[in-house]
């Protein structure tokens, strides 16, 4: 027997000394007002209401549990307004600054689709993993290395000028002798991706093919290294969607796989498992990740 639905049942009959309008107050049929009333009757063996043709009147035993119900029916009504409030509390999330506005708001939409209301506080790497650690945020997308993430956005070098072949290899970068006194071109680095498992790869990877260290350089903001590379002849590392919305013309690094990788970290594991329940894709698409 469901208790609550029955002392509602029991509190709109006795409010209006019959069935018929108690159950129409109550918004249910009246014959499962009876239901629920005889139910509760049963249950606490005793009658709450003697019953004429025209009307019904509390019994004695009915006057003394009246109280009760009514306490217990308001206490259910708060619990159901407190539940509603708090599925409309912001949980506010981490996430790269380099997402763009339509996806983040593809994902807020999302979000209220299955009752979470989204506070999205864009940052960088390092500020996202401080910010869960701080409790300032419930959750945050961090970067992991390629094999520990759930998500996963394949990264490349990005140029000006319409490439001639499929890949790029950094050694190409490196000047010869006749061109020692020319301006070397740069890899930029964004700050999303001055993360140690991305910059050491990198760098490690210039050393080996001879390349100088000022010739990968970390920027101070994505927009001031695509600003180097649209005016130059320097190349962005960047997503396949960070090449296509820069106007870029975007290859995979020849020899090195380099990958964004991210996950979920949150302040609880229920916080972390009401990310987790939202559709993949949509962080994904968030995140870059190619279509």
């Amino acid at each position: 027997m469901d208790v609550v639905a029955a002392c509602r049942a029991f509190v709109a009959v006795s409010g209006h000394g019959s069935f018929t309008v108690g159950a129409a107050a109550a918004r249910i049929p009246q014959s499962v007002a009876s239901r629920r009333v005889a139910a509760l009757e049963q249950h606490f063996g005793a009658r709450l209401f003697d019953r004429s043709s025209r009307s019904v009147t509390l019994t004695p035993f009915g006057r003394d549990m009246l109280p009760s119900a009514r306490r217990l029916v308001e206490l259910a009504e708060t619990m159901e307004h407190d539940a509603e409030r708090a599925k409309l509390r912001p949980f506010r999330m981490a996430v790269p600054a380099i997402c763009a506005q339509r996806p983040l708001a593809h994902l807020v939409a999302e979000g209220r689709r299955h009752s979470l209301t989204l506070d999205l506080h864009p940052a960088g790497p390092a500020e996202r993993a401080e910010l869960v650690r701080t409790l300032e945020v419930r959750a945050a997308l961090v970067a992991v290395p390629d094999g520990e993430g759930t998500w996963r956005v394949p990264l490349g070098l990005a140029q000006r000028t319409e490439p001639r072949s499929g890949t790029v290899y950094l050694e190409t970068l490196r000047a010869s002798r006749a061109q020692r006194t020319a301006r070397r071109r740069r890899v930029w680095l964004q700050p999303e991706d001055d993360v140690p498992h991305l910059r050491d790869q990198i760098t490690r990877l210039g050393d080996a093919v001879g390349l100088r260290p000022a010739q990968i350089v970390v920027a101070t903001s994505l927009v001031d290294a695509a600003a180097e590379v649209l005016g130059s002849t320097d190349l962005l590392l960047c997503s396949r969607r960070q090449a296509d919305e820069l106007d870029l013309h975007w290859r995979p690094v020849g020899e090195l796989r380099l990958v964004r990788g991210y996950t979920v970290v949150a302040g609880t594991r229920d916080d972390a498992e009401r990310i987790r329940a939202l559709p993949p894709a949509a962080i994904a698409h968030t995140l870059g990740e190619d279509e």
